[in-house]
């Protein structure tokens, strides 16, 4: 009878832990782009998903997001922005370089291949 009272608890709290993972709001903080003279770039690491995953760039400067993917899933070999019409690949190991329109103000979001892991960029 107690085993059965424990795996009741053990499994009601990974549903709980489960439904949080997956529709819990998450707090990200962004990350602002390097600013450089006539350019802006930031660095994102792609392993177990993106980080930074919140990007803000500033307006009418160009982008350039820089992806290196360090996790083998498959899930995260494309990162696609769909209000851009990016869909680029990214190799294992390599840096791939995204240039972004930061001619509207605006969110727009990104996520992998499988819709399971996003980012956001924010132009101002």
């Amino acid at each position: 009878m107690m085993a059965k009272i424990i795996v009741l608890i053990v499994g009601l709290f990974l549903i709980l832990f489960i439904t949080w993972w997956f529709f819990g709001k998450q707090n990200v903080k962004a990350e602002t782009a390097e600013l450089g003279t006539d350019k802006q770039s930031i660095n994102i690491e792609v392993k177990g998903g993106y980080s930074p995953e919140k990007i803000v760039l500033k307006k009418g400067v160009p982008a350039t997001l820089n992806f290196k993917r360090l996790d083998s899933s498959s899930c995260l070999d494309h990162v696609i922005f769909s209000d851009f019409g990016i869909n680029q690949e990214l190799p294992k190991g390599k840096v791939e370089q995204v240039k972004i329109d930061t001619s509207k103000p605006g969110e727009y979001e990104w996520e992998c291949s499988m819709n399971m892991f996003h980012g956001k960029v924010i132009v101002k």
